[in-house]
């Protein structure tokens, strides 16, 4: 049986960042799986899905729902009646909330439990929003799709879900845009962050208080501190963290933090693979995109052993704990070790390619299925 899906991917931030990334892999995949289904987002995005999914109906909405109050009220009053004008047989919510009333089957996306877990990481008034649409999501889709088991268990054990209407289905990474960088590639990204030759260990995130980017700055500084030349920290992401900017201004004058804001998708590879090293000490990830995406480009990196980041690197990442003593001693002991550095990223690029869109496509079919019947 073929089923018909609409995917509202409207909810869909402007930044490109990991929802973005999320989003465009698996639409990508469904197309090229063959799906039938439509896709519903902002009037902005509607070339690019077409583009990617050039079997797909793609359908637009107002202007107006670049507000995140117009957008509910399109989703919750919308959404449905599209859903009705294409003949889809289920919708699916990419972003934690669903339409209360569709008028058939619905599956939804939750990202992760932090809202939950951690509600200091994140804005009062942002964590009571995403606390209130994981809620009110959970108990009312058909299913819920996770990308990871870390996620599943901490959905189980904060909400009491139903682990029978839970499936996994982890990210994956298109090996076309992320991929081992040539020298000449490096040395052009590098050139442009002003770097010139000058090693360095990058980050790729948003700069917001979970992803622990000020402890990483203070580890940082005390890891390479009595280095004749130290390497640069470069941090691409937008900032969402007032602590990122006191953490900077206690880095000694001789050690250089880089902030290039958000890189294009093109200087990635170069960015990534080009690092000494990836450093990502989260303080908690749904899946933790960027870990995946700098194995691929082969980095060796180094992460926490928090929520589902050991699910993505495996044996094939560093680990460290969150607070700047240990983020400061691992680095210091790759940073150390050429050797080291060089097996973590062979063991990356293997195990970058154990994920792909395609088999997160798969997933989230067999979960659109399992909705239906």
């Amino acid at each position: 049986m073929t089923l018909r899906v609409l995917l509202d991917a409207a909810a869909v931030p402007a930044d490109r960042g990991a929802l973005s990334r999320y989003v465009d892999g698996l639409v990508a995949a469904l197309d090229h799986a063959g799906a039938d289904f439509a896709v519903a987002c902002q009037r902005a995005d509607a070339e690019r899905y077409q583009r990617l999914a050039p079997s797909a109906r793609v359908l637009s909405g107002p202007p107006s729902i670049t507000n995140r109050a117009a957008r509910l009220n399109w989703e919750q009053t919308t959404v449905p009646v599209l859903a009705q004008q294409v003949g889809a047989q289920v919708i699916h919510a990419p972003y934690y909330s669903i339409p209360l009333r569709p008028g058939l089957p619905t599956v939804v996306t939750v990202h992760d439990v932090t809202w939950f877990t951690d509600p200091e990481q994140h804005g009062a008034v942002k964590a009571a929003f995403f606390r209130s649409a994981t809620r009110s999501s959970v108990r009312h889709a058909t299913r819920v799709v996770v990308p990871s088991k870390a996620t599943r268990d901490e959905l189980v054990r904060v909400l009491s879900a139903d682990p029978t209407r839970i499936d996994v289905a982890y990210h994956g990474v298109d090996h076309r845009i992320f991929y081992r960088p040539a020298e000449q590639e490096v040395k052009r990204v590098a050139d442009r962050l002003g770097l010139h030759g000058q090693p360095y260990v990058a980050f790729l995130g948003a700069l917001e208080p979970r992803k622990n980017v000020p402890n990483l700055i203070r580890g940082f500084a005390r890891a390479v501190g009595g280095f004749a030349e130290p390497p640069a920290l470069v941090l691409a992401g937008g900032i969402r963290d007032e602590g990122v900017e006191a953490a900077v201004a206690e880095v000694p004058a001789a050690i250089r933090v880089v902030r290039p804001g958000y890189l294009p998708f093109a200087d990635l590879p170069g960015f990534l693979g080009g690092a000494l090293a990836v450093a990502f000490p989260s303080r908690g990830e749904g899946f933790g995109l960027p870990v995946l995406e700098a194995m691929a480009c082969g980095a060796p990196v180094l992460t926490t052993h928090r929520t589902s980041l050991p699910e993505v690197g495996g044996d094939a990442v560093a680990y460290t704990e969150p607070d700047i003593d240990s983020i400061a001693q691992a680095l210091s002991d790759l940073l150390g070790s050429p050797l080291r550095r060089e097996r973590l990223a062979s063991a990356g690029l293997d195990r970058a390619r154990e994920f792909s869109w395609e088999a997160s496509a798969e997933a989230h079919l067999t979960c659109y299925q399992r909705a239906v019947e």
